[in-house]
């Protein structure tokens, strides 16, 4: 539909889109008539609806743009922005209609809803990964379509992927990068011991939230939820080649059926990225770096980052071994190796190291505060929003001493 160009326009999509109710908006009107403050203008009235917290800012948007379906998702969720888009399929923050709760819905990508076999199988892991219950993993609520749009419930993340996290900030501190690896391990050996295996474990999918708590995204999923990027093995003679360039295990490359040490071996690529700035063979192009990983070691840590201590070193060493047999055998092994390096607590990330809330701007308005004079100029727009899907508390976050402020790396 046009844009509407009067509010009672505006108001009429409202009406239509599911997203506003006769009796909250006439009670709005009401409110208004008693302050002598009214919105002269569709926007104005958007804004002094977000004020009210009857619209989020990108459903209001979406309304002033003309655009008003599919804020309802099966009559059980309502969408309140979006988290994230690309070859990975899209990513929502929606809130459960009935009980409240904010999720995450990530989509399934379109060439592989419309694929029958690709489908059943996708159904058949996301009931396996809904099973998986552990903090250091982004839980699954639920698995559903509208139509033709499939789709997984994710528990929201408020927080940060750990790509993101580092080139915000630096590189960090050696205690702080086995902290956060010990954890990711540990979600791995819950999934490891129900059988399923991540294949693309990488900085960007893993989530930091705001109490200092890792969480494993995708967990199972990569197959579905995969990078349509130069970067990303796709298929190969031999069915499926899933995973990162960057982070691929050496085995990996030959055959994506893995066990859970080839994702031992992306976590050993992770830990280089957050103390250094830079993935284990950055400044290759991705045909070497697939050879790379199956015959060169990356530049060492010991003259990289000469203050991480020797055994933490060969702790590292042994998760990045180009044979299987060489590595860590479970994650469980690689999370009792790192832990005399996370005895002491480490503090959760502060707020100057965190993006702002996702939650904080879903009721940012479109233009300024409405006055009893004239009407107020727009106010700039809401700043992209970090995808970290879901966080619930946590028990106490353990993080380490200060992050070192190393500039970050570019790419």
């Amino acid at each position: 539909m046009p844009a509407p160009t009067t509010i009672d326009g505006f108001i009429e999509l409202g009406f239509k889109s599911g997203l506003l109710e006769r009796d909250s908006v006439d009670s709005c009107w009401d409110t208004w008539n008693r302050q002598r403050v009214k919105p002269n203008s569709p926007k104005e009235f958007a804004d002094a609806l977000i004020k009210e917290g009857l619209l989020t800012h990108f459903q209001a948007e979406k309304l002033i743009a003309g655009r008003w379906r599919g804020f309802l998702i099966c009559q059980k969720y309502r969408l309140l922005d979006r988290l994230g888009a690309g070859g990975m399929g899209q990513v929502y923050l929606c809130e459960h209609i009935t009980m409240g709760r904010k999720v995450a819905l990530k989509i399934l990508p379109i060439q592989q809803a419309e694929d029958p076999a690709s489908l059943e199988r996708f159904y058949r892991e996301a009931r396996a990964v809904a099973r998986l219950d552990h903090p250091n993993i982004v839980r699954a609520h639920d698995i559903d379509h509208d139509d033709k749009l499939h789709f997984i419930v994710l528990e929201f993340v408020d927080g940060v992927n750990l790509h993101d996290f580092i080139r915000r900030n630096g590189t960090l501190k050696p205690e702080r990068a086995a902290h956060y690896v010990r954890q990711a391990a540990l979600g791995l050996q819950h999934a490891h011991e129900s059988g399923l295996v991540h294949r693309d474990i990488k900085p960007g999918n893993l989530l930091l939230d705001r109490q200092g708590v890792v969480k494993i995204l995708d967990m199972g999923l990569a197959r579905f939820f995969h990078e349509d990027s130069a970067a990303f093995i796709k298929e190969y003679e031999v069915g499926y080649i899933i995973g990162t360039g960057d982070y691929i295990a050496p085995e990996q490359i030959i055959d994506s059926r893995v066990d859970i040490r080839a994702d031992i071996y992306s976590l050993g690529g992770t830990m280089y990225y957050l103390l250094t700035g830079k993935s284990p063979f950055q400044d290759g192009s991705n045909a070497q770096k697939i050879i790379w990983h199956q015959v060169r070691h990356p530049k060492s840590l010991r003259v990289v980052r000469p203050d991480v201590p020797e055994d933490l070193l060969r702790v590292f060493e042994r998760i990045i071994a180009k044979e299987p047999d060489r590595r860590y055998q479970t994650p469980l092994d690689l999370a009792d190796a790192l832990e005399p390096f996370t005895r002491g607590p480490i503090p959760a990330p502060t707020l100057e190291e965190m993006p702002r809330s996702v939650l904080s701007s879903v009721q940012r308005p479109l233009s300024q505060s409405m006055q009893p004079t004239a009407p107020q100029t727009p106010g700039t727009e809401r700043e992209p929003g970090v995808v970290i899907l879901p966080g619930t508390p946590q028990p106490k976050a353990r993080t380490s001493a200060p992050i070192k402020k190393q500039p970050p790396s570019k790419g």
